[in-house]
């Protein structure tokens, strides 16, 4: 097929590749001169303008940053100005950019209006799962039009969900972050506290990864060294997926929480701790390493409970 994507950074560079690496005839556009040159060395074309890359696509993919990206990009100062008035009449655009549900729904009727098919498509995955391929791919839209991106996501994804309507890939990925930050936190929580009662991490690991405490913070992204090798702590920390655009998506769920009037406490708590874990180290430290944050805030009362 005849893709333009737009966004070549540390996320859609790699998935630009491997829709290439599948056959795709993919058109790239980027600001950043160091994804283009990227980009290029994949084989892929770039282009000076998102309104070439997508002259003549059947299919438009978007992975950008914010949803303000994502609204400005499509319609710019109007219809004709962005690239749905660029675009082929009919045109599947595919948004896997991770932004708020109501901007999402907002896309949606703007490339509709536009005579145009649009799927929200956020990821999970992050970096790793770019580069090798194994995204999970959470959609929203027709279900027509899903069937019809199905072979193009599992180029860059290893599982394609339909969630249901416009909006709803972006509900469910929200609603995923959000458990996550809070069940990471919880294992930060428990090893500090394992820590301070006398546990080793080797042990504490070894019975929660096998009892109810089981959990993908746990034995994936374990946050102390040792018990999971592959884990960011065992590399300072290095991400993975960093505190910041766990802050982000906890923005957004916040903002989803609100749309929908739930008592989300534990929700809203782990939006405030991984805001402030973000605006010190955190920025650029993988999100698990919040485990620093909250032993840096425990007190020393208990250090006698230690052997």
């Amino acid at each position: 097929m005849k893709i333009g994507f737009i966004g070549l950074g540390h996320m859609g560079g790699p998935m630009a590749k491997n829709l290439r690496a599948a056959g795709h005839a993919v058109r790239g556009f980027d600001l950043s001169p160091a994804a283009l040159d990227a980009a290029r060395a994949a084989d892929i074309e770039v282009v000076e303008s998102a309104d070439e890359a997508v002259a003549g696509a059947q299919v438009v993919i978007t992975m950008l940053p914010a949803g303000r990206h994502v609204l400005d990009l499509y319609a710019g100062t109007d219809a004709r100005t962005g690239i749905l008035g660029a675009a082929p009449p009919d045109t599947l655009f595919i948004d896997s950019s991770t932004i708020a549900v109501d901007e999402a729904r907002r896309a949606h009727d703007l490339a509709v209006d536009a005579g145009h098919r649009f799927l929200d498509a956020p990821v999970s995955g992050g970096v790793v799962g770019a580069e090798n391929g194994t995204l999970a791919f959470m959609v929203g839209g027709d279900e027509g039009d899903f069937a019809q991106a199905v072979p193009l996501l599992e180029s860059m994804g290893r599982r394609v969900v339909h969630c249901g309507g416009p909006g709803l890939g972006q509900a469910a990925k929200v609603c995923n972050n959000m458990l996550l930050a809070v069940s990471q936190i919880a294992v930060a929580e428990a090893f500090v506290l394992g820590e301070r009662l006398g546990l080793t991490h080797q042990t504490l690991f070894d019975v929660a990864s096998n009892a109810t405490g089981q959990c993908w913070a746990l034995t994936t992204n374990c946050p102390v060294p040792g018990p999971v090798p592959t884990s960011p702590a065992n590399r300072d920390f290095q991400p993975g997926f960093a505190g910041a655009l766990m802050a982000k998506d906890l923005g957004l769920a916040d903002q989803a929480i609100e749309l929908a009037g739930v008592d989300a406490r534990m929700g809203r708590l782990a939006r405030d701790m991984y805001v402030a874990y973000a605006d010190g180290e955190g920025s650029d430290r993988d999100f698990s390493g919040i485990i620093r944050s909250i032993r840096a805030h425990s007190t020393t009362a208990t250090q006698g409970a230690q052997r």
